[in-house]
């Protein structure tokens, strides 16, 4: 389990770009499996935000699983109404360094704060998934309904997935004292690269 959860934690530090996620080589998404597969791609290709579920996940595990559960939830609602946000036009501002810092709080967190509330996590999960889902509707501006609709449906599956089963691993390994520094580490040094490099590009 140690190894499986260093192996994920690892995969946030490598150098790929952090605002260029293309599963599909930069192409619109065409058809429904495209779009699926494109929503399922993303917050994996881009390292910013799978750093972020990660960190997001083990920091819902120290929460009782229902209030742990409506902080997910309302990350990925909150995803959706940036999406939506995006496609009408309307700009969140510096979206890829919020994005950025999200990742650097989330490690933050991890490494500071020893009780967090439901109710803080909430809140910040929301943000959070304001500004990643702005993000992520760039990749089907212009697209067809179809599409559009299965890369919602992959972003969801995804992005749930990836935050529940860091959250199921978190309370697996609660005994282990290493896992929230190590994650918090990890998370903070990658967010603060990312937030660098979005404000320099």
């Amino acid at each position: 389990m140690r190894r499986q959860f260093f192996a994920l934690s690892l995969m946030t530090l490598l150098p790929l770009p952090a605002a260029a996620h293309h599963p599909m080589d930069g192409a619109m998404p065409q058809t429904l499996w495209q779009g699926f597969a494109s929503g399922i791609g993303h917050p994996v290709i881009g390292l910013d935000h799978l750093a972020f579920l990660l960190a997001a996940g083990v920091l819902a595990a120290a929460l009782p699983r229902n209030q742990a559960f409506r902080a997910i939830a309302g990350f990925l609602a909150a995803g959706m109404v940036g999406l939506a946000l995006h496609m009408a036009g309307i700009g969140l501002g510096m979206t890829e360094a919020l994005v950025a810092a999200s990742v650097l709080l989330a490690g933050l967190a991890l490494l500071i704060v020893k009780r967090v509330s439901a109710r803080a996590l909430l809140l910040g999960f929301a943000l959070a998934g304001l500004f990643h889902g702005h993000a992520f509707a760039e990749a089907v501006i212009g697209a067809e309904a179809t599409p559009i609709i299965a890369y919602l449906a992959g972003l969801a599956v995804i992005q749930g997935g990836l935050m529940l089963g860091a959250t199921a691993l978190a309370r697996e390994a609660s005994r282990a004292r290493w896992l929230r520094p190590v994650m918090g580490a990890t998370a903070s040094f990658a967010g603060l690269g990312f937030l660098v490099v979005a404000l320099i590009a």
